[in-house]
């Protein structure tokens, strides 16, 4: 796929900018704080419909508009595709497609795949599990669209679910306190109420876990590899899911299952996962009870990153762990390329300055001309000649961009 046009219309810093994309490389150069990572950001919210920078849309919107609005024309191998995004103060969305509005956002998602490679990248080591688990559900929704449905419904039963375990403990504290009466055998016997809730988390938390386990099965390897190639081949790298209920590979979709092992014997259904959930649930009923929230599901699944069998997050320098999550990147390429059958956008923000020559070298030369890229910069002096020499170099300064 390639982005060929890019309008900003009152996004930002920018207040009627159209972009024309014409190498497979373009490179944007300017000084911080000129709009350089907004156009990327623009670019990831066509992609993904989420900002990695604010949850709220009135930050993304000119000062003192009501409105902004990002339109592009994209060509993919089944031919061009309009996209359209128009955000308001208010928080409500428009999504459109070929002129159409689309009443489901989800149709908008898996049009337009990007990877995106910032500073901000390195909390998928040092950061805590939240961020591994952002960083998990943001590419299962690029390679499957409907994991996004999945992960909405599964977040409304856990608040609802929360909700009712916070009420319940405050129900046993004004009973300690004389207000009610109750009992701890009253709260930790079954109630139909949270039994609902329990058969729909189970249900719907089983969908992430066996999404999750499968897509680091076979991202897993391919982060392996081009770690061994940038390390020089002196440190090994483990990717391993680490769910807080037993993984089940079954019911996955197809993309996920031709990457399994065929002769690996997958005997755990749906169901036994479903039912390992609620155990696991049965158990720490008491301790639920008690804080009062959810303790058990995918929202408290781990990513272990290891090299070396030490975990990454303690080893080594900054430069080793800018590696991994180089590493990651480069595999999250490959695999929606494998899946998608079209290779994604490449979004490197400010990257280049913060990796050594040799990382360089072996990002660049992966992505030669397979992969659109977009970079930002604030000098060229990253770049070889040869590189410069094939590149688009546009200047942004101001909210304002031109050829350099």
């Amino acid at each position: 796929m390639f982005l060929k046009t890019l309008h900003l219309r009152q996004f930002r810093n920018y207040l009627d900018q159209h972009v024309y994309l014409k190498a497979p490389k373009t490179i944007l150069v300017g000084d911080n704080a000129q709009g350089k990572s907004n156009l990327l950001e623009a670019v990831g919210l066509l992609s993904s419909l989420r900002s990695h920078r604010t949850s709220r849309d009135r930050d993304l919107i000119w000062e003192g508009a009501s409105i902004g609005q990002i339109t592009a024309l994209l060509e993919r191998d089944s031919g061009p595709v309009e996209l359209a995004l128009t955000l308001r103060q208010s928080g409500r969305r428009t999504v459109g497609l070929n002129g159409e509005t689309l009443r489901r956002h989800l149709d908008f998602l898996g049009v337009l795949n990007t990877v995106q490679f910032s500073s901000l990248d390195l909390d998928l080591v040092r950061g805590g599990p939240e961020h591994r688990r952002h960083w998990m559900d943001a590419l299962l929704i690029q390679l499957e669209p409907v994991y996004s449905h999945l992960l909405q419904q599964y977040n409304q039963v856990l608040k609802q679910r929360n909700a009712l375990l916070k009420e319940k403990q405050k129900s046993a504290l004004r009973g300690q306190s004389g207000e009610t009466h109750s009992s701890d055998s009253t709260l930790i016997s079954p109630i139909s109420e949270l039994a609902l809730w329990d058969a729909q988390l189970a249900a719907s938390g089983s969908r992430l876990i066996r999404r999750r386990a499968r897509m680091i099965e076979r991202l897993a390897p391919l982060a392996q590899t081009w770690h061994q190639a940038i390390s020089n081949r002196i440190e090994q790298l483990e990717v391993q899911y680490a769910p807080n209920v037993q993984v089940c590979a079954g019911d996955a979709p197809d993309w996920l299952k031709s990457g399994a092992d065929p002769g690996s014997d997958r005997s755990d259904s749906p169901e036994a996962v479903q039912q390992a959930f609620l155990d696991k649930i049965q158990a720490r009923a008491l301790a639920e009870h008690h804080q009062g929230t959810s303790l058990v599901g995918p929202h408290r699944d781990e990513v272990e990153l290891i090299i070396n069998g030490t975990p990454a997050r303690h080893y080594g320098s900054q430069g080793q762990q800018r590696t991994l999550v180089l590493a990651l990147k480069l595999a999250e390429l490959k695999l929606i390329e494998e899946v998608i059958g079209e290779a994604p956008l490449l979004l490197l923000d400010d990257v280049l300055a913060e990796l050594d020559l040799h990382r360089q070298n072996q990002l660049l030369e992966a992505i030669q001309e397979r992969f659109q890229t977009l970079i930002t910069t604030t000098h060229l002096g990253a770049f070889d000649a040869q590189w410069l020499k094939s590149a688009q170099i546009l200047t942004v300064q101001a909210g304002l961009i031109a050829p350099h």
